[in-house]
């Protein structure tokens, strides 16, 4: 992480440089509001801040308040006092520094940063907070790194280099790992896959990473949609809408910085994550609207739009996952647009065939400040995905229920298994600084899945 975080347990009384001092819950302030006020203390400018709330998007916002502040300042060093009744979750407190801390600048050369971040930040607090900190490390370094997954160029960020990458944290984590190539692909029968990658000189890559503990009680697997960059195909995107397709791997990205953090935490539930990577471009050998793909499951997807390539390489996933004897089964892709639609580009839509763990995902990720709100699967939509010829089609009506058919498809390759379906096309990418959310992509899906395994 660029911001380095200490704490000092003892009495709260401010540290040398920027001090910032925050105190009890507020009156009348807007929720997640930290608003803090300069006062002259001793020669030292000292800032009073308050929030009104102690949910976690509140204590990351105040934590953002006082990063935020302190670049503006220009400061070094910053201190930070935190009197008993204050009373805040000091983990989430450390989140919110490191991720509002967060930057990817390495791109750049001649510029930088208007406000550079400040290097550390001492957190002054009257209990011991050293397993708060280090728990927060462990959840926020995953985030980082999803972060920079998705912020990566999509020249950069290829199939390839994304296993290389996956390989690395996971020897340096403890996760055991398998990478498939394109040959193995295709002894696997990947249809799915390799129909979206015909068009791209990229090969395809199968990264498999699992986090296996003694005497785990639950298996869970997570499936990731891990499009490096997104044309659309032969459906080509406009190109204003191509602008931000690198984002489009978000899904693996969060499985991979969900998985690393495991072992730190030392959640005891064995987790299988499969990421599904390529890029999906248009040329002379990629697959055209009309063409059948021939899933591993055996069944059969008439392709009628290109672009809705994301639940062809999650059916094969989830049929892995399946195969893999696991109970539950949890996909998270940046899925479609029409997502984005009905919840905007904060909320993320979950769905799934059974309510208690829609649920469950649901509460990790009011906990997590990662909201997710329920949707319908009604088997009514069936058939808007009765293809002529295939056992089904990749699209259903136009400007009709797009994310419920997509759920819906990606429903009949996971029989026999408890599943839900994250689409996170909106919160996965944020336009501008947001809080502890900074411009670019968000990592979001990640501390949704460490709340929900952490209770299981």
């Amino acid at each position: 992480m660029p911001l380095a975080v200490s704490v000092q347990a003892g009495e709260a009384t401010g540290g040398e440089g920027g001090s910032f001092r925050l105190d009890a819950l507020a009156e009348g302030a807007a929720p997640g509001e930290a608003k803090f006020r300069a006062e002259a203390a001793g020669g030292r400018v000292v800032f009073r801040g308050t929030i009104s709330t102690r949910d976690a998007e509140s204590i990351r916002s105040a934590a953002a308040s006082v990063v935020d502040e302190a670049s503006r300042l220009e400061l070094e060093q910053v201190s930070v006092a935190i009197p008993p009744l204050a009373e805040l979750d000091l983990e989430q407190f450390f989140i919110g520094l490191h991720l509002a801390g967060y930057r990817f600048d390495q791109y750049r050369q001649a510029s930088k940063p208007e406000h550079p971040c400040p290097a550390s930040v001492l957190v002054e607090t009257a209990v011991d907070a050293s397993g708060a900190l280090a728990r927060a490390l462990a959840i926020s370094s995953a985030v980082a790194l999803a972060r920079d997954l998705v912020n990566e160029p999509p020249s950069v960020m290829t199939p390839s280099r994304f296993a290389e990458i996956a390989g690395s944290v996971a020897a340096s984590s403890g996760l055991q790992i398998r990478v498939w190539d394109e040959e193995e692909c295709r002894r696997e029968r990947l249809g799915g896959l390799l129909g979206v990658a015909a068009g791209s000189v990229q090969p395809p890559r199968v990264v498999k990473a699992s986090y296996v503990p003694g005497g785990a009680k639950e298996r869970v697997a997570l499936v990731g949609k891990g499009i490096t960059f997104d044309s659309g195909g032969l459906s080509l995107k406009q190109p204003g809408s191509m602008m931000t397709m690198k984002t489009d791997m978000s899904g693996a990205a969060a499985v991979l910085a969900a998985l690393s953090a495991l072992p730190a935490l030392g959640l005891g539930v064995e987790v299988h994550g499969y990421m599904m990577l390529t890029e999906n471009l248009p040329s002379g050998s990629a697959q055209k609207p009309g063409d059948v793909l021939i899933t591993r499951s055996g069944k059969t997807i008439e392709v009628l739009n290109t672009d809705a390539e994301g639940r062809l390489v999650l059916a094969d996933g989830l049929t892995l996952a399946v195969e893999e004897g696991c109970g539950t089964v949890v996909d998270i892709a940046t899925l479609t647009g029409a997502c984005v639609v009905a919840l905007g580009d904060e909320v993320a839509g979950v769905m799934g065939n059974d309510e208690a763990l829609v649920e469950a995902l649901r509460e990790a990720g009011t906990k997590a400040a990662e909201p997710c709100w329920p949707l319908p699967l009604p088997e009514r939509y069936e058939s808007d995905i009765k293809s002529e010829i295939a056992d089904m089609k990749n699209i259903g009506k136009a400007g009709s229920a797009g994310a419920i058919t997509a759920g819906l498809l990606l429903q009949r390759f996971v029989s026999g298994a408890r599943w839900a379906h994250l689409d996170v096309a909106g919160p996965a990418r944020a336009e501008s600084n947001r809080g502890w959310i900074r411009q670019g992509g968000t990592g979001f899906g990640v501390m949704t899945f460490l709340s929900w395994l952490a209770g299981l």
